[in-house]
């Protein structure tokens, strides 16, 4: 028995459109793109959706504060555009994330997740970079952790820095996530390399599929996205019936693109129960009970 999911996550270039019908297009060609031989989820990178800034008054480009401002009046064309594109392709878009203005006026990093039939499902990003809460005044969300059931399997997100963090993971897990994507924005290699061990580190520890999309390129107008490196990845652990080193599929380093792998979440559910080791189950024996002791010999 099997239970194949298909996914693809993007290798996502920065760049400056001339309108905002003009960056529908763009995002409607990528949509087709990865639509076109078959997918169940298209996975787009943490603060992709900063390429909008290219629309604003170039006054307000390359200033933080007035660029994630500016941005607030594209939200809602911005979530229109990709439920459209969901509907129209008959599959689940992970959209870039997105600034959002609470209430009280600060802003989360936010991921919304399309279905096919019109739904909508989201998640903030939990712990904030140094960039994030120094530079940026972005906060982290308040409202918990969300799985994402979509029939064909159950999402967790964990965004970016979030997939460094083993607990984040754990609790998607334990809530029935089968699939957590890590949707990334990384200007150094260091930064796409940290991402990269957590998420292969969370789909060893949890025996599940971690998918990672990067933003790549440069946009020299905004000091958001300036400099992107990294490279998508799609992770399982490596045990029976999996790639020994636990990579399904990875892109190029910095190079535009789509990577995809078709994965059984049954063979996942397999793992769990008859793997060489067993890392989901074991977990609580991590939690030794008791004192640390300090030893001098």
């Amino acid at each position: 028995m099997t239970r194949p999911a298909r996914i693809k996550a993007a290798q996502y270039p920065i760049t400056a459109a001339t309108s905002f019908a003009d960056w529908q297009a763009g995002l409607g060609d990528w949509v087709a793109e990865g639509a076109r031989d078959g997918a169940d989820l298209l996975l787009f990178p943490e603060y992709g959706a900063m390429e909008l800034a290219a629309l604003l008054d170039p006054a307000d480009q390359g200033d933080l504060a007035r660029e994630i401002a500016g941005m607030q009046a594209l939200l809602p064309g911005f979530l229109e555009t990709h439920a459209d594109l969901a509907g129209r392709h008959r599959l689940h878009v992970a959209a870039s994330s997105f600034p959002v203005r609470q209430p009280d006026g600060s802003y989360r990093n936010r991921v919304h997740v399309f279905g096919p039939d019109g739904a909508m499902a989201a998640q903030d990003k939990i712990v904030m970079t140094r960039f994030e809460r120094e530079e940026w005044d972005i906060t982290g969300g308040s409202d918990g952790l969300a799985v994402i059931d979509t029939g064909f399997a159950r999402l967790g997100v964990a965004i970016c820095y979030d997939v460094e963090f083993p607990l984040i993971a754990r609790a998607l897990v334990e809530a029935g996530a089968e699939i957590i994507l890590a949707p990334s924005c990384t200007d150094t290699l260091a930064g796409y390399h940290r991402v990269w061990v957590g998420a292969r580190s969370r789909a060893l520890e949890n025996q599940c599929i971690v998918a990672v999309s990067p933003t790549v390129g440069s946009a020299p107008w905004s000091l958001a996205v300036d400099e992107n490196r990294g490279r998508a990845g799609i992770f399982s652990a490596p045990d029976r019936g999996l790639p020994d080193d636990g990579i399904l599929a990875a892109g190029e380093l910095d190079q535009p693109g789509w990577i995809a792998a078709t994965v059984d979440l049954d063979a996942i559910a397999r793992v769990r129960r008859e793997g060489q080791v067993l890392n989901h189950r074991d977990w609580p024996e991590q939690q030794v009970p008791g004192a640390v002791r300090v030893c001098r010999i």
